[in-house]
């Protein structure tokens, strides 16, 4: 008896998915708990494994919207015993005619060179000498010292023909034939995870009192102290160490010392966290993903960088989970990575706050009457007007500079010799 796969419940709110791909064909076979098929929802991607071994009859299409419960596949169960490489039976009867078909190739040749008389004539250049071509083409390849390899070839049987190398002599930098502007519309069917965020930064824009704070910090001492302890720390501990450890442990000591930027509203009540979630930004394949590094006030650097090198590999390969990208308290993202001087990001809701880093560059700034060149970074922190007022706005982004261009401050949260002596 056949077993039905059906779509699985992936969340409370989540009501419909979209089946992004087959690893399986029609008629295929599948080993128990093998992966048969991938499907997104409007938070994550997630896999489909096979609850029994044995031939697999399509349901669903790529492409195809499915509601909770909807059957995808069935599997007629069997006892397979073929190896795993030889899933698609189609596959491998279609290999058998085409071992019978290199035996008329062999005599190919043989007309060839009886037909290339008229054409011996015609200079070759090296490049050539595989590759059929005109004898005027030829000619023209051989003064020009053309790669025939880089022409494309209209003419018939694959033969380069003059037009095809004047082109290439006409255009170079691109493949002839190749319109620069093309006039054609392509429509594209947008995927869950799109839709979800294109939703939730309309209803960030719509539904919250928006304001964006700017500053700017000097990177000199972050970056000598990589400089000085890269080495021993990856050697110590495995990871690199980026400087979003940095950034994630100064919010987190700005974000005791003002709640109010790690609170969000919930009708008429503030929820204020005694907890750090800190939500970084990915961009992922498909779209743009928050996961969430969990406790973030309670790890130290390498557990922080660790965090987000797994996050960061799983949004690649969109293997984040739900429960990964749910539940952050404050968001931080780095435009930098892609050139960006400054930007205003919009707040993750329903959090009230976002912490924007950009590009470093090297400008003047003057210090102590003395203009010098520093690795300048500046910073944005957007938030919720209707919860944070422009003091603690502000102050937060001042206690996040404080901390990042006085690297030591990060080991207490304050000046050492302060926190000695408790004032």
């Amino acid at each position: 008896m056949a077993i039905e796969i059906k779509v699985p419940t992936v969340g409370e709110s989540i009501s419909e998915v979209t089946l992004v791909k087959w690893y399986k064909q029609d008629g295929g076979w599948a080993n128990r708990d093998e992966v048969i098929a991938e499907l997104e929802s409007e938070k994550a991607t997630f896999e489909i494994n096979a609850e029994v071994a044995g031939a697999i009859k399509i349901i669903a299409r790529e492409g195809d919207t499915l509601k909770i419960g909807d059957i995808i596949c069935s599997i007629e169960p069997g006892t397979d015993h073929r190896p795993p490489t030889t899933d698609d039976q189609p596959q491998t009867a279609n290999a058998k005619p085409q071992t019978s078909n290199p035996k008329p190739e062999t005599p190919n040749p043989k007309p060839e060179t009886s037909n290339p008389k008229p054409e011996t004539t015609a200079p070759k250049s090296e490049t050539t000498d595989a590759i059929k071509t005109t004898p005027v083409a030829a000619a023209i390849i051989s003064d020009k010292k053309i790669d025939a390899k880089n022409i494309t070839a209209s003419g018939i049987g694959g033969k380069i023909v003059k037009q095809d190398v004047l082109d290439v002599l006409n255009n170079p930098g691109r493949k002839p034939g190749i319109e620069p502007f093309g006039r054609t519309e392509r429509p594209q069917k947008m995927s869950n995870l799109r839709k979800t965020v294109s939703r939730r930064l309309v209803e960030a824009k719509n539904t919250t009192a928006m304001l964006t704070t700017f500053n700017e910090v000097d990177m000199s001492a972050i970056m000598e102290f990589r400089a000085k302890h890269k080495d021993k720390f990856k050697e110590t501990h495995g990871v690199n160490l980026g400087f979003m450890s940095f950034f994630t442990k100064a919010c987190c000591y700005a974000l005791q010392e003002w709640p109010a930027v790690n609170a969000y509203i919930d009708g008429e009540n503030i929820i204020y966290h005694d907890y750090c979630y800190i939500s970084i930004a990915v961009s992922a394949p498909k779209g743009l993903v928050v996961p969430v590094i969990r406790n973030a006030e309670s790890l130290s650097m390498a557990g922080i960088e660790s965090k987000v090198v797994e996050l960061a590999t799983k949004a690649k390969e969109n293997k984040l989970t739900i429960e990964e990208m749910s539940g952050g308290t404050f968001t931080i993202t780095n435009g930098g990575i892609f050139g960006s001087m400054m930007s205003t990001p919009i707040i993750n809701i329903p959090q009230s706050a976002i912490l924007g880093m950009h590009k470093i560059q090297e400008r003047p700034v003057a210090i102590n009457g003395t203009v010098v060149i520093r690795p300048m970074m500046y910073l944005a922190l957007s938030y919720d007007h209707r919860i944070i007022d422009g003091r603690e706005s502000v102050s937060f982004l001042i206690r996040v500079k404080e901390l990042l261009e006085n690297p030591a401050l990060l080991l207490f949260g304050k000046d050492p010799i302060k926190s000695l002596l408790e004032i």
